[in-house]
């Protein structure tokens, strides 16, 4: 299989990245759709085999437009939240965009398509919307019959200098630097670096092992959501007395966080935390990529930290 020029759904987005700019190293044509062209084109527009495209891909036309002349797809697509409670938002994000790319790449004769995922993604069995929605977009690309070869990346949550993650917590524990109620503070995480996540990627992508195979992605320590909040604050030398909540108590601030703007927190993200977000198999080794930790990257760009505000952040976010 030939792979001359990909298409980045996602592309201008923290993961999407640092993804670009490792691939057009490696000499590919990129496209990557934006749906609002000036304001992600200062972190793309330099790289030179990189076309940055104003379109809406939820549109099926416009997808299949811009696959025209692609030799495969990358969908770095996932939303955490959505705008209401229903599970609507998710399926239009994870499922119905996905039923849509597998047409036009039928359309379009294209035969690879790299996808990003999450732990305990399940159709069935998933615990949340995310999560089921995640697990059926999976099914989606497994099942499809138009030979194409489809690679799953599985990742716990990914940390780097842009992550919506440790700077999060970071805003979070700046607005509330003398006690945090942390729901959910008994969840295991082990992070991992998205410079090992993009490595994975970009190391798969014309490799056949990789085909029809989903790959799990995680950091080298597990931690307790508390552990990594109790970092974040160190790291800021934030003196912060972390309150854990019991599971009704978790299950109530995600109710009430439902309403906030840019849902910091929220019943879905309450649901996928019912579940630890660790591997069973680090894949990262398959490519014998030596996982990142955390306290060799996270303090680098928190001690750079410079405060914004939360509301206007989640103002944007909403």
């Amino acid at each position: 299989m030939i792979i001359k020029k990909i298409a980045i759904f996602g592309g201008t987005g923290f993961v999407g990245q640092s993804l670009c700019n490792r691939l057009s190293k490696d000499g590919y044509k990129l496209k990557v759709p934006t749906r609002n062209r000036e304001y992600n084109k200062e972190d793309l527009i330099l790289l030179p085999n990189l076309e940055l495209i104003e379109t809406d891909i939820h549109n099926s036309e416009n997808l299949k437009n811009l696959l025209t002349d692609c030799d495969a797809v990358i969908n770095l697509i996932g939303i955490l939240n959505e705008k209401g409670n229903d599970g609507k938002g998710f399926k239009k994000v994870h499922i119905k965009l996905i039923k849509n790319l597998i047409s036009a790449c039928e359309i379009h004769g294209i035969h690879r398509i790299v996808q990003i995922s999450a732990l305990n993604a399940d159709a069935k069995n998933g615990k949340s919307f995310y999560l089921k929605t995640k697990g059926e977009a999976e099914k989606l690309l497994c099942s499809n019959s138009t030979g194409i070869k489809t690679t799953i990346f599985r990742p716990s949550v990914i940390f780097g200098k842009k992550d919506s993650f440790f700077n999060r917590f970071a805003k979070l524990l700046k607005i509330s630097p003398l006690f945090f109620p942390l729901a959910c503070y008994k969840t295991k995480f082990a992070p991992v670096y998205v410079h090992d996540v993009v490595e994975m990627m970009a190391n798969s992508i014309e490799d056949p092992d990789s085909y029809n195979k989903s790959y799990q992605l995680c950091g080298p320590k597990t931690y307790s959501l508390k552990d990594l909040v109790s970092y974040t604050a160190k790291t800021l030398d934030l003196k912060c007395t972390i309150i854990p909540l019991n599971n009704v108590l978790s299950r109530i601030q995600a109710k009430v966080f439902d309403f906030l703007p840019g849902k910091p927190f929220s019943t879905d993200n309450y649901l996928s935390a019912q579940t630890d977000s660790i591997c069973e198999c680090n894949d990262l080794f398959r490519y014998n990529i030596k996982p990142t930790a955390i306290e060799d990257i996270v303090p680098q760009y928190l001690s750079d930290y410079e405060y914004h505000s939360f509301y206007s952040k989640f103002h944007n976010d909403s």
